[in-house]
């Protein structure tokens, strides 16, 4: 492969120049905490008057989105920032979100019949290079082992952008009658991809955490129905267990997959930042990487055929939307489902109760921990004696934990308790005997209406036009943009290009939507007059 090109030499440092300066912007703002984490500071001191906890943000998430969103990932101890650029450390309480959805999505897929394996990470040289559109998509971003030691390799080794090559080799070797079709495997794998643009934790990193699926099929019927049957779980992913709305659609031509027959997609929106992004992808490869590759089998007649095959993948990315859409500026919001802890339980004693209503306070935390455990809540007592409870308060909503449980004095006389929900700070005095059945009526509430919450807003966020007078003041008022188009990939660019202002870059399309609005017979495309074909979803995107 060629080497770096000066000027892209000059665009990775400044790059790196900017992240190091937020990283070191984070590292303080991790330290300033923890110093006060161990310090104790807490909230509601004497008269009312409130103390630093150390636990806050410095920025609210309209006000200054980028440094929110820095602080969020860092003080709610979700990554830390590593020395490589555009490298991250996925701390357990991102790592955990990150395994509940592997969890669901696995026992899914193995419905399907898909079986988990494991492929090498190197790729050589001259496999990367068979299959020339897949190549030229994934070039450059490709990072390269050129030496083992101190000596140069025979060939240059690539570190995986993604497995078609690595993998397609040996579907040739496996499959050789359609007795062996289909052949459905999944891995759960690391993928580095050098990136220039600014690398961002979760959205856009040099090495993220992803599933990639690979199939073959006799025909493409099966293989059809496979990639619409993967993008409803990926939109089950976002919908149900992130409480993120997304719309279904087929890229365009410019925008598929390099190598592809056609891509179909999940895509989001982050209303902070006016900007669309790729949730999930499932590919019809075709026939192509068959092709080359020579995956062949032996149909009943005796006759030899190419496979059909498929390819898809979601990413450690949909860690980063769900911050990014319900975030707020108290911290992380978790949608219950993926939440690692669902409740936390704070008992709060004052120095005016005796050791025996101590004791008792403690007793009916243990119960209570005991029977949510029991009915499937992850849940967490903080009993810990060297934190005020406003300070525990503090830590819970950073950390975004869906529900919070008050147990103090008057409870305990009371035989109740105070249940806070972290979305809506709503607060709700149960019974003790209820609060079981509560918790898990409250948390189904919850996910369901934070969904609904963020899907009004995404709608709200799509422009219905057929006019190019409208195109870009939207796109400046940080909209997404439905508008009927020609499907011309020379129309396409010419938009990114028209699209720019100092409010924003180039538009591009984000997905050409399944479902349709209805188009009058005659309907023009909105940026060429020339007959438009589907209605598009256009965008600013990451």
């Amino acid at each position: 492969m060629a080497k770096m090109e000066l000027d892209e030499a000059a665009a990775q440092k400044a790059q790196e120049r900017k992240e190091r300066k937020a990283a070191e912007k984070a590292a303080k703002a991790a330290k300033k905490a923890a110093k006060a984490q161990q310090g104790g500071g807490g909230s509601g001191g004497k008269g009312g008057k409130k103390k630093e906890t150390g636990l806050g943000l410095s920025v609210k998430k309209q006000e200054d989105f980028g440094d929110w969103y820095s602080e969020v990932v860092t003080k709610a101890e979700m990554i830390s920032y590593y020395e490589i650029s555009g490298c991250y450390i996925l701390r357990p309480w991102a790592y955990e979100i990150w395994q509940s959805i592997q969890e669901w999505f696995d026992a899914e897929i193995k419905k399907m019949g898909v079986r988990n394996a494991y492929f090498p990470m190197f790729v050589p040289e001259s496999a990367l290079t068979k299959e020339k559109d897949h190549v030229e998509g994934f070039a450059p971003e490709v990072a390269w082992v050129t030496k083992s030691g101190e000596s140069d390799l025979d060939q240059p080794i690539a570190v995986r952008p993604t497995s078609e090559t690595v993998m397609y080799p040996f579907y040739a070797d496996w499959i050789r009658s359609h007795r062996d079709l289909p052949l459905k495997l999944n891995q759960w794998c690391n993928v580095v991809r050098w990136e220039f643009k600014h690398p961002t934790p979760f959205i856009r990193s040099r090495e993220f955490l992803w599933q990639e699926g690979h199939t073959a099929f006799a025909t493409k019927e099966e293989a059809d129905k496979e990639v619409m049957d993967i993008l409803g779980l990926y939109s089950q992913v976002y919908e149900d267990l992130l409480a993120v709305p997304v719309m279904r659609g087929v890229k365009s031509e410019k925008e598929k997959f390099a190598g592809g027959l056609y891509t179909t997609t999940v895509e989001g929106f982050v209303p902070a930042t006016g900007r669309g992004i790729q949730g999930g992808t499932s590919h019809c490869l075709g026939q192509n990487f068959a092709k080359m590759f020579g995956i062949e089998y032996e149909d009943t007649d005796k006759a030899r055929k190419m496979v059909w095959q498929n390819s898809w993948g979601i990413t450690t990315r949909t860690i980063g939307v769900m911050i990014m859409i319900h975030g707020d500026d108290k911290g992380l919001v978790l949608p219950p489902r993926v939440a690692p802890t669902q409740v936390v339980l704070i008992p709060i004693p004052n120095s005016k109760m005796d050791e025996a209503a101590r004791q008792k306070m403690a007793e009916v935390a243990a119960d209570m921990e005991r029977d949510l455990k029991a009915a499937g809540v992850r849940m967490h007592l903080d009993n810990r004696e060297l934190y005020t409870p406003g300070w525990k308060y503090s830590h819970w909503e950073l950390k975004g934990v869906p529900l919070r449980i008050e147990l103090g004095p008057k409870d305990l006389e009371k035989g109740t308790v105070v249940v806070a929900r972290r979305d809506t700070g709503k607060k709700s005095f149960v019974e003790w005997g209820e609060a079981v059945a509560f918790v898990q009526q409250e948390l189904g509430t919850m996910q369901k209406e934070m969904l609904a919450r963020a899907r009004q807003e995404f709608n709200d966020c799509i422009v219905k036009t057929t006019k190019w007078e409208d195109f870009v003041p939207a796109l400046d008022a940080k909209k997404m943009v439905l508008a009927p188009w020609c499907e011309e990939t020379e129309v396409e660019e010419e938009v990114k290009a028209r699209s720019v202002t100092p409010l924003g870059a180039g538009a591009k399309t984000l997905c050409i939507p399944f479902e349709q609005p209805e188009m009058p017979e005659g309907t023009k495309c909105f940026a060429s007059g020339k007959p438009a074909k589907r209605w598009t979803l256009w965008g600013r995107s990451y």
